[in-house]
């Protein structure tokens, strides 16, 4: 069980968590491994709702919500790949948009790493 709670300004919540876990009773290996998960979940949450305004979609009907957000993970992962410029995901994904062979030289550097 993990209670964690959150200030923001003058505002406090709380939350517990229960966690299942092969783990061995370290208190301190247990918090890493959790904050680690969060951290990771987090970050990709945020990639995606920056890059796709993932939290604006209205897709909402039948499989459609678990299969575009699988193409999004997709995308995301492809223009995180390519790594000739410096743009954001979000500038990657505009200028791919326009420009057809962008969007090839994005497709083709993924393809070249999988053969590895």
């Amino acid at each position: 069980m993990v209670l964690s709670e959150r200030q923001l300004w003058n505002k406090t919540t709380s939350d517990v968590r229960f966690y299942i876990s092969s783990l061995s009773s370290d208190a301190e290996l247990f918090m890493k491994s959790i904050r680690s998960h969060w951290g990771i979940e987090n970050t990709l949450h945020w990639s995606l709702d920056v890059t796709f305004s993932e939290d604006k979609s209205r897709i909402r009907k039948d499989n459609a919500p678990e299969n575009f957000a699988l193409l999004r993970k997709l995308a995301l992962n492809l223009l995180n790949q390519e790594k000739s410029t410096k743009d954001s995901n979000k500038m990657k994904r505009y200028r791919a948009a326009m420009d057809n062979d962008y969007l090839v030289k994005i497709l083709k550097t993924s393809a070249t790493k999988s053969d590895i």
